[in-house]
């Protein structure tokens, strides 16, 4: 095994931290530079764990002592001062290392798998919260309309916590292009008499999760098998759509689970 390159940087202007910048600024940088920066050590081994292999590592010298081995998973290590770090972290309390992976090339879909789809989610926080739920209750493509929060920036990576590298996530969709899938679309509704709870859930399935405001816009609705309501016995409103998608897809998991027994 080759060892890495390891270099000092102290410029600011430094071509590698300038490119990293512009990772934690823009949101969709990633499509444009080919490449996605990873803060912290827990989605640096979220992403070797899964065969993801860094392009670059960036470390303090503290964090390099302290993490070395993960951190020379990569060709080559940059090591920079915390105060230089911190003009490219996007965290209050930067992490002092991390890497820039390259970014997947676009996946087709595939139209059998349980799949979630992601109608024009604003919010990065909600948007990790449901791919973690989708890893973790087996729903393995995540299919994002066009509108939804860009699904490789650095906010949804963090809210994802590695649940990125279990799935295979399609972006940039639009409505049409679902009609590739060969499983029923469920998506949730406040108008309909269907109970989550009592509905046989169709499996595999496609589960629809909608706009934070307006809800699933009416040509997505229209081609949805089946839609359900979310009991709120305490009378609530409505439920945040990071809360509603952990219920519809465990509902989907327990079932799924109850019919192998």
């Amino acid at each position: 095994m080759s060892h890495p390159q390891v270099q000092a940087i102290t410029a600011r202007d430094n071509p590698q931290l300038q490119r990293i910048r512009k990772l934690v600024a823009d949101p969709g940088a990633y499509r444009k530079l080919g490449c996605v920066w990873l803060e912290g050590d827990h989605l640096a081994r979220a992403a070797l764990a899964r065969g993801r292999a860094p392009l670059l590592a960036l470390a303090t010298e503290a964090a390099y002592a302290e993490h070395r081995a993960l951190l020379e998973a990569a060709p080559r290590v940059l090591i920079v001062a915390p105060a230089l770090f911190k003009t490219i972290s996007g965290l209050e309390s930067p992490a002092q290392l991390g890497f820039e992976i390259a970014c997947d090339a676009a996946p087709a879909l595939t139209p059998d798998a349980d799949s979630v789809v992601l109608d024009r989610l604003q919010d990065a926080g909600n948007v990790g919260t449901i791919l973690r739920s989708a890893a973790a209750l087996g729903f393995g493509q995540v299919l994002a309309l066009k509108g939804t929060a860009a699904l490789w920036s650095p906010k949804v990576l963090r809210a994802g916590m590695g649940a990125h590298f279990g799935l295979k996530l399609v972006e940039g969709l639009a409505v049409e292009d679902l009609a590739v899938l060969a499983v029923p679309l469920v998506a949730t509704s406040s108008h309909t008499e269907a109970q989550l709870h009592l509905s046989a859930l169709p499996s595999p399935c496609a589960w629809v999760m909608g706009h934070e405001g307006q809800g699933v816009q009416d040509a997505l609705m229209a081609r949805c098998a089946l839609a359900v309501a979310i009991p709120q016995p305490g009378g609530e409103e409505s439920l945040n759509v990071g809360a509603a998608a952990a219920i519809c897809l465990y509902e989907s998991a327990r079932q799924r689970l109850a019919r192998a027994q």
